[in-house]
């Protein structure tokens, strides 16, 4: 895909990834709509702003009237409540797997039609490598980031007969405002979006963006011991 004829969105482009993976895009000369619940607190010089809540049905289909020439879509606005799986508020539970899950399959059907009237593109979940290994102090949101790659697997096959390429990304830790209480080495997020942007424009079905996640990657073939040593 050549990204400076490509019209991309971005969700949760006010902060963290999202913003940078808009500011790429931009840099490379995209057409670049960046979505946010808060718009306004947009900052990056060259797009052009959405109003967004992708766990709002009105909201999602309010944006694809809005942005119908798009042909790449970025699905990255995430949160991370910190709940367990066991003890964690049941509102937070629910809010990882309608945010991760269910709201960026809400956005994909959304705007499908459009991606598809453009004569195909491509769709980029990102996931984690917490799609892929769990922790069990933060099970919510592990749970929802493998059923998001998981939809991310199913959706490919469905949609490459229409031309769209679907891929999922995987990372650590980031060094942005949600891990900004991580204490391990985090990446640089403008490194996950060249490496982002570079496998959008070589038609990658998969990136993974460091290290741990390619030690991870290459672990889930061992089975529950080569990921979780303690059961071994």
């Amino acid at each position: 895909m050549d990204i400076s004829t490509a019209t991309a969105l971005v969700t949760g482009a006010n902060r963290g990834l999202g913003r940078v993976l808009a500011q790429e895009l931009a840099a490379r000369g995209a057409t670049v709509y960046a979505a946010a619940r808060r718009p306004e607190e947009i900052d990056v010089p060259g797009v052009k702003t959405v109003r967004l809540d992708i766990t709002d049905p009105d909201s999602v289909a309010a944006a694809a009237e809005q942005v119908r020439e798009v042909n790449v879509l970025i699905n990255n606005a995430g949160t991370s409540t910190g709940a367990d799986l066991l003890t964690g508020d049941w509102d937070d539970i629910r809010l990882e797997l309608d945010t991760h899950y269910l709201g960026t399959l809400r956005m994909i059907r959304a705007f499908v039609p459009a991606i598809e009237a453009q004569g195909g593109g491509s769709i980029l979940n990102i996931l984690s490598v917490l799609s892929w290994v769990s922790l069990p102090a933060i099970g919510a949101y592990s749970a929802a980031k493998s059923a998001e790659w998981s939809m991310t697997n199913a959706l490919r096959q469905e949609l490459a007969p229409k031309g769209i390429t679907v891929a999922g990304l995987h990372v650590g830790y980031m060094d942005t405002d949600m891990a900004r209480h991580v204490t391990t080495p985090k990446i640089d997020p403008r490194d996950v979006a060249r490496a982002a942007v570079d496998g959008i424009a070589a038609g990658a079905h998969e990136i993974v963006a460091d290290d741990f996640s390619h030690q991870v990657q290459a672990g889930l073939s061992g089975g529950v011991a080569a990921l979780y040593p303690q059961f071994g």
